[in-house]
């Protein structure tokens, strides 16, 4: 007897509206991402390490290592070695606080100032390249949606 060569396709249920919408979401986010990631590798730069040095410039005198590692866009779980990193290139210091000793502060250095100011043109241009044609008030509703979304995640 012959057997079949036709294999029964199994068909998977179509995707609720709300995974749709987190496809969506990564799929943009992996996208947008790659043309900034490009333009850090100029400066031998992760999008972690550059997340860093941004959080480091608003924060003049400085914040402990757990503080940093809770604004991240993205949860790095060895923040540690990215500050080794970060400190070995000169990017940033840490020294140790006179009152609590177990409490590290990491400032952001001369050095890493001016490597974000080279940065900051080129990634405002690649942002405004990317998402600019959505105008403002795309851009003002799409921000409002995302926040909303994530103000509800557990």
């Amino acid at each position: 007897m012959r057997r079949s060569t036709h294999t029964e396709t199994k068909t998977r249920p179509a995707p609720c509206l709300e995974e749709s919408a987190f496809l969506e979401m990564s799929r943009t986010t992996d996208l947008l991402s790659r043309r900034v990631s490009l333009l850090l590798r100029t400066e031998e730069l992760s999008s972690t390490q550059y997340n860093v040095l941004r959080i480091l410039r608003g924060v003049q005198e400085g914040l402990p290592c757990g503080e940093i590692g809770s604004r991240m866009i993205t949860r790095d779980p060895d923040i540690t070695r990215l500050l080794d990193r970060l400190e070995k290139r000169s990017l940033i210091s840490r020294c140790r606080e006179t009152k609590d000793r177990r409490m590290v502060m990491a400032r952001i250095t001369p050095e890493g100032l001016q490597l974000l100011s080279r940065m900051d043109e080129p990634v405002r241009e690649a942002h405004h390249a990317q998402l600019g044609h959505l105008g403002r008030e795309h851009l003002k509703a799409l921000i409002g949606l995302l926040q909303t979304a994530r103000a509800e995640v557990v």
